[in-house]
């Protein structure tokens, strides 16, 4: 197993971070003269704590992590590209990835001059650690893996990814965006068996933040170390920090939504599989379903003409004539189900 420093470009090996006003003084103060900030339009005048310790607490108490082992981004794409970007030289190192699959780990290689290996899921959407493995090389310096899977919905087995945990030099992210819907728990606990792992999750789904773009990041103090080195300074804003303490609060409401949504994902289904036109229902541990129908593109146009919109994913590698649906409220739903039962052959 290489060490950190092998995998990271030597630039950002020896980057000296910027530091910003607020990295270089945290705590009380009544007057701050070191930012060059307009002192009115209070509370908003003063920029953010670059670190968002408040936040990390939060989290900390509730993902059972020290706060060392968590990053804060704008989204759960900021850490997408962070991590190419510490890890990847353009136009000489790689990541694989699966396709079907988040189509944003594909586009950050693109955007900074890193190949994308692609390696296919199985039939029913399995991972194969051995394929995985094979696709990797000397240059290979991330693996990105999603599970639950976009736009799949499937969990990927979890001894296949411990496999190319285990038997891969470079880092893993495992992007668990959905992982609250899902049965089985979180692989934030195999940070400490696995150095070399790193877990997002976001505030966007389950917790019903997706407008204040915020996602986290899970991995060793080394690799947070890295992300926090080469961030911008004041990332995350201090509206989306105090959202996001007052979303993280809610626990409870957020496990009564949670559980409104899993149910609404089952009634769903039955409605669906009552449809002549649905062909297959794949099984779903999000909060979305994969439908295959006898024709997407025309299943699609109709539903938007009804101001119904889905995800058409008929173009997407093994996700010929399929659809992936979002479980919205009952109401969303009943309207969905209303559209199609009505739906001309």
């Amino acid at each position: 197993m290489k060490q950190l420093k092998d995998l990271l470009r030597p630039n950002i090996l020896s980057l000296k971070p910027y530091s910003s006003a607020r990295d270089e003084f945290h705590g009380e103060a009544s007057v701050f003269l070191d930012a060059n900030e307009n002192p009115y339009n209070a509370p908003y005048t003063r920029y953010p704590d670059p670190m968002q310790r408040e936040l990390k607490r939060r989290l900390s108490e509730l993902k059972d992590l020290a706060a060392e082992y968590i990053f804060i981004g704008n989204g759960s794409d900021e850490a997408i590209d962070l991590a190419i970007r510490a890890f990847c030289r353009p136009g000489i190192d790689n990541i694989v990835t699966l396709t079907p699959s988040y189509g944003m780990y594909e586009v950050a290689a693109q955007i900074n001059q890193v190949a994308c290996i692609q390696v296919p899921l199985s039939d029913n959407f399995r991972l194969s650690a051995d394929a995985v493995l094979n696709a990797t090389g000397e240059q290979t310096k991330i693996v990105y893996l999603c599970s639950p899977n976009n736009p799949t919905g499937n969990l990927l087995d979890r001894e296949e990814i411990y496999r190319v945990l285990k038997y891969f030099g470079g880092i893993v992210v495992v992007d668990e965006a959905y992982i609250d819907f899902a049965s089985s728990p979180s692989l934030t606990e195999g940070l400490v068996s696995f150095p070399r792992l790193m877990v997002l999750q976001t505030l966007s789904k389950a917790w019903g933040a997706a407008g204040i773009r915020l996602g986290m990041a899970f991995a060793s103090p080394e690799i947070i170390a890295v992300l926090n080195k080469i961030k911008y300074p004041y990332n995350v804003s201090r509206p989306a920090q105090e959202y996001a303490l007052k979303v993280l609060s809610r626990e409870e409401e957020m496990r009564r939504q949670l559980s409104e949504i899993l149910r609404e994902r089952s009634l769903t289904e039955e409605a669906l599989q009552r449809l002549p036109f649905v062909r297959h229902i794949y099984p779903s541990e999000a909060n979305f379903i994969l439908v295959r129908v006898n024709h997407a593109n025309a299943t699609y146009r109709y539903l938007v003409e009804q101001k119904v919109i889905v995800r058409n994913r008929h173009s997407v590698s093994l996700c010929e004539d399929c659809l992936r649906i979002t479980i919205g409220t009952p109401q969303e739903n009943h309207t969905l189900i209303k559209a199609l039962e009505e739906m001309k052959p």
